[in-house]
């Protein structure tokens, strides 16, 4: 019973953080496109986020690990993310969007990435399953993105301000009852953090993700516009959503019975793979329905590389650094993959065509999985000659 004190409200946090997230990440670009903007522009719109997770991820990692709280870092966080929010929804013009979708996601980005840091931490430290407490979060992600894709469909896409502020403000409020995992004893100081930064195997592990997550990113910023293309509604996005998340959630809830059977990169190597084969068909799909077939694989490639990724990064940080390790992580596989995929996806989209697109995507999944490969067969030989 000690063990499962306060975890429902980080299930709670966790279902309504991912909820917001979801309407910016699956509808933004619908509402961007609501707002006139090309493919183009809604890359560039789409790449703020990922550009300001780059710079806010780390800092507020840092910060929670320096302070010894992640709980107080989530109020300023959510908070901040609810308030400009007001004012992002009353933008019309293309540089006043760009910018506050920036500030924006300064404040936004970091909430779900220390729930999970959170989560992790409490998991380690009470003996408990990360996959279990962490679908809840993809729950929150798959029933908001239906929810909200009838909703936008019923009215338009310039609702969206309703659902984010509802599930952000709930999150907001459920902060107040989480608990801090327990600290760790050692002082964390600026140096430490850029000396675990610079670590070669930290380095090759991040650059070689960032070549299987950049399809992933790309995916999240360009389905939607790409089932419309193929003649679907705002509807089928939210199915779409639905679907790969819930397989997601499914993944973290059965991760204990898979996970320990084999090293964390053998597994995000699996992963790799079946995101170039999922890419590759997409690349040929000329109906919307299949791509809602397609979802299903969704959890199985992010639920493999995330959890299987944040897993090896936990074996390699300093239990000081945690917070720091964890978010470093999330900054290459959502932030730096993001503004890559974002950018270059708006310029293939427009160029090429979403077929187009997503035949890039699975070459550069595949580029990814090869050479982790290599990477993990010279970590086995290094440590078996040490």
């Amino acid at each position: 019973m000690i063990r499962q004190k306060g975890i429902f409200p980080l299930m709670t946090y966790l279902f309504f953080a991912y909820s917001a997230l979801t309407v910016m990440v699956g509808y933004a670009p619908i509402y961007f496109q609501f707002k006139g903007m090309t493919e183009t522009q809604i890359g560039w719109l789409m790449a703020m986020g990922p550009l300001a997770s780059v710079f806010a991820q780390p800092f507020w990692g840092y910060m929670s690990d320096k302070w010894k709280t992640i709980k107080r870092v989530l109020m300023i966080c959510m908070g901040m993310a609810m308030g400009i929010s007001l004012v992002f929804f009353q933008m019309n013009v293309l540089w006043s969007l760009m910018l506050f979708m920036f500030f924006l996601f300064l404040f936004l980005a970091p909430c779900t990435a220390l729930g999970d840091s959170l989560t992790q931490k409490t998991v380690t430290q009470r003996g408990l399953n990360f996959g279990s407490i962490r679908m809840w979060g993809s729950m929150g992600f798959a029933i908001t993105s239906l929810l909200t894709g009838i909703l936008l469909e019923q009215f338009h896409p310039g609702f969206i301000f309703l659902p984010f502020l509802t599930c952000a403000a709930a999150a907001f409020s459920l902060i107040f009852f989480l608990r801090d995992a327990e600290p760790a004893k050692k002082p964390v100081t600026i140096l430490h953090a850029v000396q675990f930064g610079l670590r070669k195997e930290v380095v090759i592990f991040l650059i070689l993700l960032f070549f299987i997550s950049i399809g992933h990113r790309a995916n999240d910023s360009f389905l939607g516009l790409y089932i419309m293309e193929l003649g679907g509604r705002e509807s089928l996005v939210g199915r779409a959503w639905f679907i790969g998340v819930v397989s997601e959630a499914v993944v973290f809830f059965l991760s204990a019975l898979w996970f320990r059977r084999f090293h964390p990169l053998v597994f995000i190597i699996i992963a790799g793979m079946l995101y170039a084969s999922r890419w590759f068909i997409m690349g040929v799909a000329d109906d919307p329905v299949y791509i809602l077939w397609l979802q299903v694989f969704h959890g199985v490639t992010f639920g493999l590389m995330y959890f299987s990724s944040i897993s090896y990064m936990t074996r390699i940080v300093p239990e000081e650094l945690q917070a720091t390790g964890h978010l470093l992580f999330i900054t290459t596989f959502f932030g730096i993959s993001g503004i890559a995929g974002a950018l270059g996806g708006g310029w293939a989209m427009e160029q090429l065509g979403g077929s187009g697109l997503y035949v890039w995507l699975g070459i550069f999944s595949l580029a990814g999985a090869v050479f982790l490969i290599f990477y993990s067969l010279r970590l086995k030989n290094t440590l078996a000659s040490a």
